[in-house]
């Protein structure tokens, strides 16, 4: 599991950042990539990347300004001539099926794929044997959400030595254990599996808002969160701004953090009214308060482990 930040700014695009979406790549745990908004030309910045637009299986959109969606129709559109053919999933605000639906129309693009579109509103958006995906609502200046993306535990790791030691050889066997199985040897001894595992594993929890002020529902959200993506569109100075543009400071960002109990930041869809070179003091801003704080980086990689530490 791991982050792609494909677009971290705000608004507009600009030299150093485009517009906003981050692609959750989950290829190890189902052999798919998740994408959090499109910004208009995220399939321009897929191609600097590793990302496979016909991996991409789902698509969660949190609100409907332009920086956030303008780019679904080309991907959709260009995810369907790179020989996409497995079913692709949107979900979003009420509205966002107008949109899609009414771009492909007008522009007589025909998908060589299933495409369901689902609007949402606050509860359990999706949920399967491997993860859960809930939606609240947040404080921006349209409907805005947040998605709190919860992995179920894992099966603990299969106990080799022990059944070494017990004189069982490795093959089949060991997969049926490993399943929780329960089998017979050929010396006429029966194992249950689930005896031969260690303790499971915690699933992760990644949190990704949309925009939003400074809200109860954020905390919510990124509560005991192994990674929460926060935007923080203004620098700590811009208090009354960020408040009157529906926007978040740095400094807001960290504590949303901080009382949340998350155990990493990161800071994204950043103002283009800032350079690159003030990106290292937004940071500092917020590690002042939240020592685990990233700034995120067009194209930059971000290796989610098993076990994240605080």
């Amino acid at each position: 599991m791991d982050f792609v930040l494909l677009g971290t700014g705000a608004g507009v695009p600009a030299k150093a950042r485009n517009v906003t979406a981050i692609a959750l790549q989950l290829l190890e745990e189902r052999g798919t990539v998740w994408l959090f908004d499109c910004g208009e030309a995220t399939q321009h910045q897929i191609l600097k990347t590793a990302v496979k637009p016909r991996k991409i299986e789902k698509i969660f959109i949190t609100h409907l300004h332009g920086d956030h969606i303008f780019g679904l129709p080309g991907l959709l559109s260009s995810r369907s001539f790179q020989g996409g053919v497995e079913k692709l999933t949107v979900y979003g605000p009420k509205g966002i099926d107008a949109y899609i639906t009414t771009s492909l129309q007008v522009s007589g693009t025909h998908l060589k794929y299933p495409l369901e579109i689902i609007e949402i509103e606050e509860g359990i958006v999706f949920e399967d044997e491997q993860f859960t995906v809930t939606a609240l609502s947040l404080d921006h200046g349209i409907y805005s959400v947040g998605y709190r993306i919860v992995e179920k535990d894992r099966p603990g790791s299969l106990l080799v030595d022990q059944l070494l030691q017990e004189g069982v050889k490795p093959g089949p066997l060991f997969k049926a254990l490993k399943n929780g199985e329960m089998v017979q040897l050929d010396d006429g001894r029966v194992l249950n599996g689930k005896d031969y595992l260690g303790d499971p594993q915690k699933g992760r929890i990644i949190t990704v808002l949309g925009d939003t002020r400074v809200c109860s529902n954020a905390l919510i959200l990124a509560e005991s969160a192994d990674f929460l993506v926060h935007e923080a569109t203004f620098s700590a100075e811009e208090t009354e701004m960020a408040s009157a543009y529906f926007h978040s400071t740095t400094v807001q960002a960290a504590e949303t953090a901080m009382k949340a109990g998350a155990k990493q930041l990161i800071l994204t869809h950043i103002s283009s009214r800032y350079t690159l070179e003030d990106s290292e003091r937004l940071k500092e801003e917020s590690k002042a308060i939240f020592a685990n704080t990233i700034m995120a980086e067009d194209l930059m990689a971000i290796k989610i482990p098993l076990y994240v530490e605080e």
